[in-house]
Order: C-alpha cells, then structure tokens, then sequence
C-alpha cells in the first residue's frame, strides 16, 4: 500500500479571495456577528439603515433643492438624488468598515488562523444588507411618481451595483492591509469618502462636470462611481420622467456601450491591486497586531 504524500505548505499561507468559496460557513458567521455587535444596545437597531439615509436625503434636499433652487432645474430632483445617495452610501459605509475590519478584529487574528480576506469581504456583505431597505425605499418613492423601467434598464442597475461592489471591495483590501501597518491610513480613507459623494453626479448633472472639466472629463467619467451613480440615475429617476421632462435632459453619451466596459475594468484592476498587497502583507498581521 502507498504512503500518503503529505504537502507541506507555509504557515498562513492561501489562495486569497479564492478561499472565501471553502471558507463559507465562517463567512456567515462573522456577517450575523457584524450586524449583532454594530447594533448591540441599540434602541432602533436595523431601523438606522432607514433611518439615516433618509436624514442625510433632507439634509441635502432642504440645502441644494430648496435652498440653491436645484430642483426647479432637474425634474423628481428628490428621485435623483436618492438613488445616487443609496449607491454612494453603499460604498462609503463599505470602505471604512473594511478599512477597520483587520485592526477591529485583531483579537481574533492573534488566537487563529482563517483566511484573512473574510474580514473585509463581510463588511461588504454587511453593508451590502444595509444596501436593501434603501434601495426598498427608492422603489416605492419611484414608483409613487410613476416609474416604469426597462428590463435592460434594470440590468444596468445591478451591473452598476456589481462595479461598485469590486471597487469597494479592492480598496477595502488595499487599506484594510495598510491600515495594519500604517494606521493613518484611516484618516487618508476618511478624506476619500468625504470627497466620493461630489467627485460623482450624486447632487449635480453630469453635465455641470462636463462643462466644466471640458477636455479633463473623461478623468472624471473614468471614476467607477460616476458611471455607477449615472446608470442608477438611468435606471431609477429617468424612467419616471415624462415625455416632455426626457426631452430636456442629456443622457451620458456611450454609457453602457464604453463607459460601463471601463469602469468594471477599473473596478477589477483596483481589486486585484488591492488581493496582492492584502495578500504581501497578511502574512504578519498576527506579530504587527
């Protein structure tokens, strides 16, 4: 009878985001111990997922809709603006929470051994959680102002929502691991979500940018999230416009056709930026921990 072969591998050694597949179960687990340890004590609990999307949405309609008179200019401005509000809120609250998973979770790191890459990827399924009610509500604001989309416009939507996820996913990796090391990083994160909502069409028309940038947009149109937030808005705010409304807004020329091609290729070079240096890196997070 043949012995076995045993393989002998490096110690916290894997196969990055490959192992997440085998590694399911602990996945799980640490999403429902994310959602119960972030809303431990809390009085509302889930109900914050509604409760400040919907604050944040005011806060800018009373300041921008009212106060600089911007819905006057874009029709169902309150549709537009929470359907970008709800993606960027995705990627925002995505980002830091994986920018803090590996240092927040440092006890756990220090006593066992699991695939490190499950930190950051369930603060993206967490987030991703807190993604659904707001989109709920985006639903039945849109439907009540008549919103009637396409099959294609919807799968757009989810393509958008896909891009958003690598991209948050990739530079979640790429702090997270930064963040052990150098733990500055967090206020380098801080200052990019602090300028994600304005570097895309979230509060303003596309073509503000474009107007203004002239010859430099195609940097701004570039940006993942400014192609996101675009088709959201195609998906979600264009839809409930009516035949004279549609005339007087432009749509983002070759949105689908070049821009979407663009942004998920810069998604996906972000993400695999972001699994080599999480990957260089995860070696010693026990010993820098």
């Amino acid at each position: 009878m043949a012995a076995a072969k045993n393989e002998l591998t490096i110690p916290g050694s894997g196969r990055g985001l490959l192992d997440l597949y085998s590694n399911w179960f602990l996945l799980k687990l640490l999403v429902r111990k994310e959602i119960k340890v972030r809303y431990r004590g809390s009085v509302l609990g889930l109900l914050w997922s509604y409760v400040k999307p919907l604050m944040q949405f005011m806060i800018y309609f009373v300041a921008l809709g009212i106060f600089l008179n911007l819905q006057k200019a874009t029709p169902n401005y309150a549709i537009y603006l929470f359907s970008g509000i709800v993606l960027v809120n995705f990627f925002t609250e995505t980002l830091g929470n994986s920018t803090r998973s590996i240092v927040d979770n440092r006890d756990l790191i220090r006593k066992i051994y699991l695939p490190r890459e499950l930190f950051p990827v369930a603060t993206v399924l967490v987030s991703a959680a807190h993604f659904l009610p707001q989109v709920v509500i985006l639903l039945g604001a849109a439907l009540l102002v008549g919103w009637a989309p396409s099959a294609l416009q919807l799968l757009a939507a989810v393509a958008a929502f896909i891009v958003v996820a690598i991209l948050a996913m990739g530079l979640g990796l790429l702090f997270g691991a930064v963040n052990v090391y150098f733990r500055d990083s967090e206020n380098i994160v801080d200052m990019i979500l602090m300028v994600v909502t304005w570097a895309s069409p979230v509060l303003y028309l596309w073509t503000m940018a474009r107007d203004a940038l002239g010859q430099w947009f195609f940097l701004y149109q570039a940006n993942p999230m400014t192609v996101a937030v675009e088709i959201f808005h195609w998906a979600f705010w264009y839809p409930t416009l009516d035949g004279g409304q549609t005339a007087m807004v432009e749509l983002p020329p070759n949105l689908l056709t070049l821009w979407l091609p663009v942004s998920l290729l810069v998604s996906l070079g972000v993400l695999f930026l972001g699994q080599y240096v999480f990957r260089r890196l995860a070696v010693h997070f026990a010993q820098e921990l």
